[in-house]
């Protein structure tokens, strides 16, 4: 008999404190973002477009998590690789749309398996990764 050691998913309950989060993180700086969460099947567990954010914000954070969520890692790391001369420039998806390499895409790992991503979008991509990263860490 084999044993599996099961990890707890990705909850929409850990997506509204992953959303929570990176809001008020972005609030805080005072910027306004949109937030996406997949889990790691890549299903839209929560999203949330701030008002104010630009209309495009919700399609660039539904994208960094998918680019984060298929890599397996942080979008901010896949920068130099879409630059002229870098690995890559796009890398087609399912939904035949580009990845967008920009920071602000985090996968997000328990018991150091792939569990989702959370994507911002909305301020430099400096910031967004903060505000991804900080609402991961708000939710451990």
């Amino acid at each position: 008999m084999s044993t599996t050691n099961a990890v707890a998913p990705l909850t929409t309950q850990d997506a509204d404190v992953l959303v929570a989060a990176a809001h008020r993180t972005a609030e805080a700086a005072g910027v306004t973002v949109s937030v996406t969460v997949l889990d790691a099947g890549g299903h839209l567990l929560a999203f949330r477009r701030d008002d104010r954010a630009v209309l495009i914000a919700g399609e660039t954070s539904t994208r960094k998590a998918y680019t984060a969520l298929q890599l397996d890692a942080p979008t901010a790391e896949l920068v130099d690789a879409v630059q002229p001369g870098g690995l890559f420039h796009t890398l087609p998806t399912a939904l035949d749309r580009p990845l967008l390499f920009i920071a602000g895409g985090v996968p997000i790992h328990r018991d150091g398996r792939l569990i989702g991503a959370i994507g911002v979008g909305g301020g430099a991509p400096e910031q967004d990764h903060r505000f991804a990263t900080a609402a991961i860490e708000a939710l451990v």
